[in-house]
């Protein structure tokens, strides 16, 4: 039986619906992946340590620090190149550079809707043809007459927080706009009814 503390040695705190992606093996070692958003690389520690061509933005230098120290300890083949000081509207990477992007809990996050649609832009733009693009982010489904709104797209939740929301016609558009296929049905969570977090997956055509 694996203990607790071993799992967490090799999943790392990975977001659950992330791990669903690897068990299903839509997620498989030798992908290029683009952790954007990574905070302290809690999404990387099993990609790291089994084969996958990992890397990682956030605008925060400490967390794009704690992640490079994380990756050279797990996958020290990879250049600390790849652990990069930069924001999803605005990112260094080639067209079509990675096999996964991941981004999670970092679009709510958005200033107004032209803050949010620069960055699913760019993120797609470095996703390669067949890719995967994985979002978790706050929405309004399910406490639609919960939030409030504050204007472009932002909304107080009843747990306090101010955040961009989307729901799940916004999430449609945006895929067909993308020219993606979901690759999921679209799931959300209700946190007891405080917030919402949902999660879009998208498959890019092979071109």
């Amino acid at each position: 039986m694996t203990a607790p503390g071993e799992l967490t040695d090799e999943f790392g705190r990975i977001d659950i619906y992330l791990f669903d992606q690897l068990l299903r093996e839509h997620v498989k070692p030798g992908m290029r992946v683009l952790d954007a958003g990574c905070g302290h690389g809690r999404n990387l520690v099993y990609l790291l340590q089994h084969g996958f061509d990992v890397s990682a933005v956030d605008r925060s230098p400490e967390a794009v620090a704690k992640t490079a120290a994380l990756a050279a300890r797990l996958a020290p083949e990879l250049p600390p190149t790849q652990f990069r000081i930069e924001t999803l509207e605005s990112l260094s990477f080639p067209d079509a550079s990675f096999d996964l992007v991941v981004c999670s809990a970092v679009l709510h996050f958005a200033e107004d809707p032209a803050h949010f649609n620069a960055m699913v832009t760019e993120l797609w733009r470095v996703l390669a043809p067949a890719g995967l693009f994985f979002a978790r982010l706050a929405s309004s489904i399910g406490i639609e007459t919960q939030v409030v709104s504050l204007g472009s797209g932002r909304y107080h939740l009843p747990d306090g927080s101010d955040r961009y929301l989307v729901d799940e016609s916004q999430l449609l558009t945006l895929t067909e706009r993308l020219g993606g296929a979901l690759a999921d049905p679209i799931k959300t969570t209700n946190v007891q009814g405080q917030r919402c977090m949902t999660t879009w997956v998208v498959k890019r055509p092979r071109g």
